[in-house]
């Protein structure tokens, strides 16, 4: 497969601490790889350092062939990586459509994106996005109206309207209910037939319904890596995270 992304013996450190000690992961394109591993373990660290957020002490990331350790954010984002938080960062004043708008690649600013004449390519793109994300219907509804796991889903959407190669998506599922979960994870394998996507999560039936492969990770360091099977079967992994919610891969 076409490797995309690739993180090289990555090392952060805060004040002496070393949050990632060697960290390796490729990433193909179209390809969804999941991260696991308990609270502590360094995910989001990880993807902090791969958009810039968090300085590399040791090791590179490498987008597209290209070293882009420690560029600024904007430039990664730019480049073709998208990052979604594990909170909802949308306007809530805004209706579902306008924070797409503000999204699009190229907007600036709020009022110039909002009060720019729409082009009909534009216009196409918000709509292809917002039936992607399941919110056709709620395109003139004001965000604060929506449910907190339709609002994972506006941010899922307006990261996907910057056309980014590879999405990096923090704990998209959590506060969900279990139907929205469910149609999250639909929404993720759909958006690989275009993207890769990276997913940290803890929700081990929801990591089942959409890992093509799972990496563990556990203080600072990969533990194991490979498909649900292989990663439910590592002893090491039962031991230090999943124990009684190891996966019932035959469920």
């Amino acid at each position: 497969m076409n490797q995309i992304l690739s993180v090289k013996d990555l090392q952060v450190e805060f004040f002496g601490f070393k949050a990632l000690k060697g960290v390796n992961l490729e990433v193909a394109d179209r390809e969804i790889v999941t991260i696991i591993g308990p609270n502590g373990a360094g995910k989001s660290t990880l993807l902090d350092a791969i958009v810039g957020k968090s300085p590399v002490a040791h090791g590179h990331v490498e987008f597209q062939e290209k070293n882009i350790t420690n560029h600024p954010p904007h430039e990664i984002a730019r480049m073709g990586i998208g990052r979604k938080f594990q909170n909802p960062n949308v306007y809530n004043e805004l209706t579902v459509f306008e924070n797409i708008l503000l999204a699009l690649k190229g907007s600036h600013g709020i009022f110039a994106s909002i009060t720019a004449k729409l082009t009909t390519m534009k216009r196409h793109k918000i709509t292809s996005v917002l039936e992607r994300i399941g919110l056709m219907d709620d395109a003139g509804t004001k965000v604060s109206s929506l449910s907190h796991g339709q609002k994972q889903w506006v941010e899922i959407g307006m990261v996907l309207a910057q056309d980014p190669t590879v999405i990096l998506l923090d704990e998209p599922t959590a506060g969900m209910t279990p139907e929205e979960t469910h149609t999250t994870g639909e929404i993720i394998k759909a958006m690989s037939e275009f993207h890769a996507v990276v997913v940290i999560e803890h929700d081990m039936e929801f990591v089942k319904q959409i890992a093509q492969r799972i990496v563990v990770l556990h203080q600072g360091q990969t533990l194991a890596e490979g498909s649900v099977e292989e990663v439910q079967n590592n002893p090491k992994v039962v031991e230090v995270y999943l124990g009684r919610e190891r996966i019932d891969v035959a469920a």
